[in-house]
């Protein structure tokens, strides 16, 4: 469902965002709404959703003109108040075809060549590229069909980059790097980069050459700010469908699989290996050589030190599988009271106690 520019502005009639969503329409369809807004915080011109019961309850206190609720969800209609109700199958999945309408899309350099960009001559543009002010297109670097590069994106010399990407100002791509086909950066986010590796040697830090690149798949995203470093010897890899958040590190020769997903700060050291739809949480550190198994979920702020297997749940510093982490946690806040049982224990048997 393409991006409507107009329809961001507002306002919409009840009755034809079912149609366009496919929902079964209740109630009264002529009401006008000009937003989004969450249920405790609608008023009556404001459109909310109803994801599941918790929300659904809520409903009868709201002052939303509409909601899109899930089907089966106990939402009533008071006959006296002219409100709709949008039903669908999946609510979540309903707002995301909704917002994909109404929000404006991104604003892209005109068709063909900025004035200002710098390509060079032996480079490769491919038909409806769109390259914005003060670019550079290094030497031997092809940029596939319909691909966008904002102002002040920076492509090496040697890059490939796929159709219908889109790189937004001040993103970097350093050479021989690989892109697929609908990729999407973020502002100044830097691939390929060299990898942080170094030897002890006799005055200092030896660098280590980095003479692998970064390899990205199809259909992956990539948040701003973030940093992908290129392999020593076989490239850095990220599978097809990933999507990474902003200020995210992934160091030299890592490899991330298909469809996972790395949220903000997480942290990967060299040569770490990560299954098919994995999920990262904020701040994740990971070490150096680690193996992630397919499907693995690591919670905000673990520090993983060990291979995790598949299908597991692991959280903690260091992190470990969730129940065990949790038993470990309450062992902990259980400790002070241990210690006072143990003290009068130990003067009931007229021993000096351990603790003040």
């Amino acid at each position: 469902m393409p991006a409507d520019p107009s329809a961001a502005r507002g306002p919409w009639i009840a009755a034809d965002l079912a149609e366009r969503l496919g929902a079964e329409i209740r109630g009264a369809g002529g009401v006008a709404l000009t937003h989004i807004a969450g249920i405790d915080d609608a008023g009556p011109d404001a459109l909310t959703f109803i994801r599941d019961a918790r929300y659904a309850a809520r409903w009868a206190g709201s002052r939303a003109g509409a909601a899109i609720v899930t089907r089966g969800l106990e939402a009533g209609l008071d006959p006296g108040v002219a409100r709709a109700l949008l039903i669908v199958d999946d609510a979540d999945m309903a707002l995301v075809r909704l917002l994909e309408v109404i929000t404006p899309p991104h604003a892209a350099p005109d068709a063909g060549v900025h004035p200002s960009a710098v390509v060079d001559p032996t480079a490769t543009l491919a038909g409806g590229v769109r390259i914005g002010p003060h670019v550079s297109v290094g030497p031997g670097s092809r940029v596939g069909g319909g691909t966008v590069l904002c102002a002040g994106v920076r492509i090496g010399a040697g890059v490939t980059i796929g159709e219908a990407c889109d790189l937004r100002s001040g993103v970097v791509i350093e050479d021989r790097c690989t892109l697929g086909d609908r990729v999407v950066i973020h502002p100044n986010t830097v691939i390929g980069a060299d990898g942080f590796g170094y030897r002890p040697g006799p005055t200092g830090p030896v660098k280590i050459p980095h003479a692998g690149a970064v390899a990205i798949g199809d259909d992956v995203e990539i948040g701003a700010g973030t940093a992908i470093d290129r392999g020593k010897l076989a490239d850095t890899r990220i599978g097809a469908g990933t999507k990474i958040d902003n200020l995210v590190q992934i160091g030299h020769n890592c490899e991330i699989g298909r469809g996972c997903i790395l949220c903000g700060q997480v942290a990967l050291a060299g040569s770490v290996r990560v299954g098919d739809f994995v999920t990262l949480g904020g701040g994740v550190g990971v070490r150096d050589n680690v193996r992630i198994g397919a499907r693995a979920k690591v919670g905000a702020r673990s520090g993983v030190m060990a291979d995790i297997p598949e299908d597991a749940e692991w959280v903690g510093a260091p992190a470990a599988p969730y129940r065990d982490t949790l038993r470990s946690y309450a062992a902990v806040r259980s400790l002070p009271e241990t210690l006072k049982r143990i003290d009068r224990a130990l003067k009931s048997l007229g021993a000096p106690p351990d603790t003040p």
